[in-house]
This record gives C-alpha cells, structure tokens and sequence, in this order.
C-alpha cells in the first residue's frame, strides 16, 4: 500500500488499515547455520535411495543424529525440487481366510513369521529364486535365500538354522506353494511345534507383511540391480538384508531399524536341542532314512 500511494501514510497507519502486525515488516529471514550441511546429507541419501520420500529420509538422519523437524525436511525437499513418482496400486476386497494378516496379527516378536517366494533372472536369463522370511511384529528380514530352485528339504534346513539362532516362532504365514505344503514340510513344523497359516488360494494380500516386504525387495533390490552370477545375487542380498534390518528406518516402527525396534522386544525362549534332534528324526523317517537313537 505504501508502495502504491507513496509516502502519504506512514507504516503504522498502513498497518492498521490492513489489520497487519508491524513487526511483520521488519522481519528478515535467517537461515539455520547447519541447513547447507543439512541440505547436502539430504541430498547424499536422496542418492542413495532413490526411492525413498522425505519421511523416509528423514528417518535416516534422525538415525545419523540430526535433530530436525519433518516440516523442515519437506519444506528443503521442496525447495530442492525432489519428488518420488506415486506408484498405483489396485486394491482388491477383504479375503475371507481366517488365516490371513487381518484377522490374525502377531502380538509379539517370533509370534508370526511371514514366507514367500519372489522371482528374478540373472542377466543371461535364467531364473532365480529368493526365499524372505519376515518376522511381522518387528518387521526384520530374518532370511534372504536366493538359489535357482528350492525343495522342501531346503525350505527346513533355513527354517531349522533361524530357530537355532533365533527362537521357535508361534506360526509361520505363506501361501500354498508345493515347497510350503509339502508332508516333510508340514511334518517337521508339526514336530518342532510351529503352527502354520495356510492362506487362501490367489489371495496374496492375506500374507500383507510378506507380500510388503517383497514390494521394498523389488523396488530396492530386484529393479536396480542386474545380477551376473548366482554368487553375485547371494552377496547383493545378504548386503541388501543388513541394510534393511539395521540401517534402513521403517515408517511403521517409528522410523527406528527393525534391528533396533527388536532390541526392545522380548523374544520367545530358543528352541532346545532336544526339539532339534525329534524334527531331525522325523525328516529322515518322511524321507525313508534309517533313525539312529542316542543313548
């Protein structure tokens, strides 16, 4: 207005007609002495996850010990011009297995383990196989296995080494996949303790952690990576798996790890060496291999 009319009112005057605090004329922005630092971590991570958005990134900078509000995050993400593309995805109506993620939650650490299957090739075409396993309290990625094929008798040699190292879980979650309901299969988590949550047929989003986890594996993994070799493919998700239990923030944990989030949690006892011993048993009876008995 002073501007327009000159110098014929005074600020005051010009103020109080526009119902405007005076002070608001004399403010002047000042910038935070740490925001070109700030700015360039942003912009580090922003690279070395591309598809993360603000939220996610400042997760991870809470995690390297900055102490900074998410407004400020997004107003510099804006600033910046950074933009994740929105994925769409179809939704589908509620199944009506009384096994699926839904109806039935985990309530604890080691209360339901998550189990599927997801598909890739290596560069000459041939086709790979990755195993996940996800503990759906913590959300941690408890196993990564990639391999051209698997059988049944592979699918419990990984689940017998978790539960050495990391407990007996209440239930395991999957689909109907023919290593997941094969009898040696069935049989040894019958034996060990374990109950299974079969889902229906064509229902993925009853196993929703899984099929989750398998959205980041692709999208952060699979699609970004071109794998030469088998080996190569094992080392790419054993590192992926680090990088996601304890150095990758997850939205629904808080943005702590899933490592972090687990420390916290008290897990179910492991399982003893005599339940070890009876599942072993019990495989080599459904396989037809002679059980030998200690004494």
């Amino acid at each position: 207005m002073r501007q327009t009319l000159g110098e014929v009112i005074s600020e005051r005057r010009a103020c109080q007609v526009l119902g405007q605090p005076r002070r608001t004329q004399r403010y002047v922005v000042r910038r935070a002495d740490d925001e070109p630092a700030l700015v360039k971590r942003m912009l580090e991570l922003v690279a070395q996850h591309p598809r993360f958005g603000y939220r996610m990134i400042w997760g991870l900078l809470k995690l390297d010990g900055w102490h900074v509000n998410k407004k400020r995050i997004w107003r510099l993400w804006k600033r910046e011009g950074l933009k994740v593309p929105q994925k769409k995805h179809k939704k589908r109506r509620l199944g009506e297995s009384v096994n699926g993620c839904t109806r039935l939650q985990s309530t604890c650490m080691n209360g339901i383990w998550a189990m599927d299957f997801v598909f890739d090739v290596t560069a000459n075409g041939r086709s790979l196989k990755w195993l996940a396993i996800v503990d759906e309290f913590t959300r941690e990625n408890l196993a990564l296995e990639v391999a051209r094929q698997f059988k049944a008798s592979d699918v419990i040699d990984v689940l017998r080494e978790l539960i050495a190292i990391r407990g007996t879980p209440v239930h395991i979650r999957c689909d109907n996949g023919p290593e997941f309901i094969a009898q040696a299969v069935k049989g040894w988590l019958e034996t060990s303790g374990i109950g299974t949550l079969y889902i229906e047929p064509g229902s993925p989003w009853q196993n929703g952690y899984a099929e989750s986890f398998n959205s980041r594996l692709r999208d952060e993994l699979l699609a970004v990576e071109i794998f030469d070799t088998l080996q190569q493919a094992k080392a790419l998700a054993e590192y992926w798996r680090l990088e996601y239990n304890h150095r990758r923030p997850h939205s629904s944990l808080d943005y702590q790890t899933p490592a972090a989030f687990a420390a916290t949690c008290v897990p179910r006892p492991p399982l003893r060496l005599a339940a070890l011993a009876s599942a072993t048993a019990a495989e080599r009876t459904w396989r037809g291999d002679p059980v030998t008995t200690l004494s």
